[in-house]
């Protein structure tokens, strides 16, 4: 894409670039190198190899700004740390306490604990009261909402992102001899509430007047339902599980969604007072001591949760929250529980195989997918409980921020090109979807000169009415993009109308499997198997109490209407 702005010429003192050392697709990790005049800028090091940042003797960068803990943005950090130990990395309160969980599994020996820049002590992880190794306290905590002259001429501002508690989107402003130039970062953010997280709020930002955004687009054009529907479609398989007296085992990543989901059940009236027991593993469980030692920075409704009961672990309150031990872990399954666990274990463990079937949960990842082994046995679907902006959240905040330049970033390459190809993005941004190692000027002028369209997306095709049935054509350049191989896994689609719109959608084998199972159901029987209004294993009547939710086929309510009717 074109990035000219206007023909006036400028000086060093004027130089702004980005430089991407990753850029988030697939399970790569987010750094970027920003230039502001002489100022080199690392935002992010979720490099799991550092070697292009160690290219020179010296250091790839003036300083290090981590927008949150998570791994595919920080799990680099320690080891730039121990190789130029004078770099200074800044980041909130809240994420600096939380990053020493990208690094649990690491050897005693690849540790150092050397103090630097005034810090005399170090950090001690511990995971189920031992001290696992010892990480030196290397990260510099920022407040909120202030802006810090970082360098002689360079501030940053941390403003919280959602997300992940502690995930901050980064404004730096750096003052020229022309005039000031503004560059926000996102990092991860979100704009919904989630339960342990409030959502970013645009309206501290409205003022700040960016003239670049790097913001992250890993839904594409995706559109969510609304959050509290996701939580309870959640909660409905989960409850339908136990109902059917099975277990369930949810892997998760080590920070964030685990947290989410413990005090969904925690809290939702579903799940509250119910005997049931919820084993916590690996680290997620040690995710959880630092949340609760991060209980001052949580929103004001989880505090007042937990004036009246524990965040986490909680034996007298039902349903019980505890660490998985060595001793329970012999009997999981037995009777009906959950099971929250982290996303890289070994399944297997959790499984006996005289006690049936269990049901193994999944995350949606935009992004990616990791399918677990040794479960062919148990039932497995896949849940959405979104931690980052949809189609709308991404727009709406870069509506209001109005930049000149806009450089996307994780997302898979087909979800990214699908945001560069808005028309309501491309007449008013300059719009950039770098690939890792391509370097992206940002020349910032008064005249707006309209970028290059991206190759269209769109495909035209024809549609044929025979006496039967109807035929729709489509051309075979449709095929290139990665995404048709999900849509046409089984030859099959199914068509529904949105407004004078019809969408097609494939049908995957497992939904395959589910109807097929459903067929078994006697024809006579009034039940969600049998209704005209169960499509995809949900409820579409809106008359009914389960519209929206997924249903059992041996389910049933007051306002069931047969296929035959």
């Amino acid at each position: 894409m074109s990035n000219q702005r206007s023909l006036t010429s400028f000086t060093e003192d004027d130089k702004l670039t980005c430089f991407p050392y990753g850029v988030g697709q697939g399970a790569e990790g987010v750094c970027f190198l920003v230039q502001m005049g002489p100022h080199r800028i690392l935002l992010d090091c979720g490099l799991a190899d550092i070697t292009p940042l160690q290219a020179e003797e010296y250091p790839p960068a003036d300083l290090v700004l981590c927008s949150h803990a998570h791994n595919d943005h920080a799990q680099g950090l320690l080891a730039l740390h121990q190789a130029f130990p004078n770099l200074p990395v800044y980041a909130s309160e809240e994420t600096a306490t939380l990053l020493p969980l990208n690094w649990l599994s690491l050897p005693n020996e690849r540790m150092t604990d050397s103090p630097i820049q005034g810090h005399s002590a170090s950090e001690a992880v511990v995971v189920e009261g031992k001290k696992a190794s010892t990480l030196p306290e290397f990260c510099q905590a920022l407040p909120w909402y202030s802006p810090i002259e970082i360098r002689d001429g360079l501030t940053v501002e941390l403003f919280p992102a959602g997300h992940l508690p502690g995930a901050a989107a980064i404004l730096l402003c750096y003052t020229a001899p022309r005039r000031t130039y503004r560059l926000l970062y996102t990092g991860d953010f979100f704009l919904s509430n989630s339960r342990l997280v409030e959502g970013l709020s645009i309206e501290p930002l409205r003022g700040t007047h960016p003239d670049i955004v790097i913001v992250e687009g890993s839904y594409g054009t995706a559109r969510h339902p609304h959050r509290r529907q996701q939580e309870n479609q959640l909660v409905e398989i989960i409850e339908q599980a136990i109902a059917s007296n099975k277990s369930v085992l949810l892997p998760v990543p080590t920070l964030g969604l685990g947290q989410e989901i413990l005090m969904l059940l925690r809290s939702h009236h579903q799940f509250t007072g119910r005997n049931l027991d919820i084993w916590v593993d690996g680290t997620v469980a040690v995710a959880c001591d630092i949340y609760i030692e991060l209980l001052p920075h949580l929103p004001t409704s989880v505090q007042n949760f937990a004036r009246h009961q524990p965040l986490f672990w909680d034996e007298r309150v039902r349903p019980r929250v505890r660490r998985l031990d060595e001793e329970n872990r012999r009997t999981i399954g037995q009777s009906p529980c959950i099971v929250i666990t982290d996303e890289t274990a070994d399944l297997s463990t959790y499984f006996h195989p005289d006690w049936g079937s269990q049901l193994v949960l999944l995350p949606e990842q935009p992004r990616y997918s990791r399918c677990p082994e040794n479960v062919e046995h148990h039932a497995v679907q896949t849940y959405s409980l979104a931690q980052h902006s949809d189609y709308l959240g991404t727009t709406q905040l870069i509506h209001n921020l109005r930049p000149q330049h806009v450089i996307f970033f994780h997302g898979s390459p087909t979800y990214l090109a699908d945001l560069t190809g808005l028309e309501e993005l491309q007449n008013r941004y300059h719009l950039h979807c770098p690939a890792t190692g391509t370097l992206v000027e940002l020349p910032i002028g008064e005249i707006f000169v309209q970028p290059a369209a991206p190759p269209a997306t769109n495909y035209e095709g024809e549609l044929t009415e025979l006496d039967t049935l109807v035929n729709i054509t489509l051309p075979e350049t449709i095929i290139a993009d990665p995404r048709w191989q999900d849509f046409a896994d089984t030859g099959l689609v199914e068509a529904r109308w949105q407004g004078r719109e019809l969408v097609l959608r494939g049908l995957s084998q497992r939904e395959l499997l589910k109807e097929s199972s459903n067929s078994r159901i006697p024809m006579n029987i009034d039940c969600c198997g049998t209704c005209r209004h169960q499509r995809g294993q949900r409820c579409w009547n809106q008359a009914s109490p389960l519209y929206g939710f997924k249903v059992t086929p041996e389910g049933y309510c007051p306002v069931f209407e047969s296929m035959a009717s």
